[in-house]
């Protein structure tokens, strides 16, 4: 029976509906922060007890995870853009840390938050968790490739009690990275499409809260990891459509070829790197990659071995997060 949680990233978009959930089942939550995480105090008023520190040390994680039952790891380095020294100490040495102090700690479940960019970037087949962890060759993905293994480690050489998530487009209120950035292109008509008929299997944020939720209990699921997404996949252009009536502006309808966009975002990059600028360029190799492709995934593991099935449909999920959209500032959107 769980009785106190620590989850990393408990700030975040992920992390703080978990906390709420937990927090909504009587669980004692237990957080780990960053000295300067202006989110902290929202934490704190809400009963979580806040540790401080940096998942990049050992210390601090250790102290988080004394005496917890379960592990919710949610801390990352989510965007696309920043130095490949971050993305190795904090997604891959971060997830060392958890794992050596969540072993430990003696916790009856550690679950990872993974990605389904994991498994690459395959169009001929359906995937599902049975296929090889693939390679992009673009830091947020392949570090999470590298963490994920680590996680795996020590599952195998030590026991610990691991389940993996991977979520796809997850998408609600609180969002901060996909949603309000696609908005924010389309208000200013910064957005173009490289690709017709681009896939994309929105994950609605409560969808993959319940899924944790289930899986930091079920015996089941221990060694084993699940996709997750609303049970049904969209076009990029109809997702954008449905932000542009929301927003009540006209839907983008440019194209350019699919090579001059990885072309012009290489060369972004670049000079990007020169000028050593840490602002994003408009344009990321891992963007064009990401908004350009058709992958297919299945959840159907989750429905066979957990009796699991979205709660929220896409419809509604995509409904209520268009009401939070108009609710915020939209000139401050983009944020990563």
């Amino acid at each position: 029976m769980v009785k106190s949680v620590l989850i990393t990233g408990a700030t975040g978009f992920i992390g703080s509906h978990l906390v709420r959930a937990n927090l909504s089942e009587g669980y004692q939550v237990r957080a780990l922060v960053l000295p300067d995480d202006p989110e902290g105090s929202w934490l704190k008023s809400k009963g979580v007890e806040i540790v401080t520190g940096d998942i990049r040390d050992y210390e601090a994680v250790k102290r988080a995870a004394s005496g917890v039952d379960v592990i919710f790891h949610c801390a990352a380095v989510v965007t696309d853009w920043a130095p490949k020294k971050l993305f190795k100490e904090v997604t891959v040495g971060g997830t060392d840390n958890i794992c050596k102090v969540g072993l430990e700690a003696g916790v009856s479940r550690l679950v990872d938050m993974s990605t389904n960019d994991v498994f690459g970037l395959d169009e001929s087949q359906v995937m599902d968790e049975t296929f090889p962890m693939s390679p992009w060759h673009e830091p947020y993905s392949d570090s999470k490739i590298e963490a994920e293994k680590v996680c795996w480690r020590y599952h195998k050489e030590h026991g610990l009690p691991v389940t993996m998530v991977y979520p796809c487009w997850v998408y609600g209120e609180g969002d901060k990275t996909f949603v309000p950035l696609l908005a924010d292109a389309i208000l200013k008509r910064e957005l173009i499409f490289w690709r017709k008929d681009v896939i994309v299997w929105p994950t609605y944020i409560e969808n993959l809260v319940d899924l944790l939720m289930l899986i930091a209990e079920h015996k089941r699921a221990v060694g084993n990891g699940y996709l997750v997404h609303d049970g049904e996949s969209t076009t990029l252009e109809e997702f954008c459509a449905g932000i542009a009536r929301s927003l009540g502006v006209p839907p983008i309808t440019t194209y350019i070829p699919y090579s001059a966009a990885y072309v012009a975002a290489a060369a972004m990059e670049f000079a990007w790197k020169l000028l050593r600028k840490e602002k994003r360029p408009l344009l990321t190799t891992y963007t064009v990659k990401n908004l350009g492709s058709r992958l297919k995934f299945t959840i159907a593991k989750a429905e066979r071995e957990l009796g699991w099935k979205p709660k929220i449909p896409y419809s509604e999920g995509f409904r209520r997060t268009m009401e939070w959209l108009k609710t915020l500032d939209l000139e401050t959107l983009k944020q990563k």
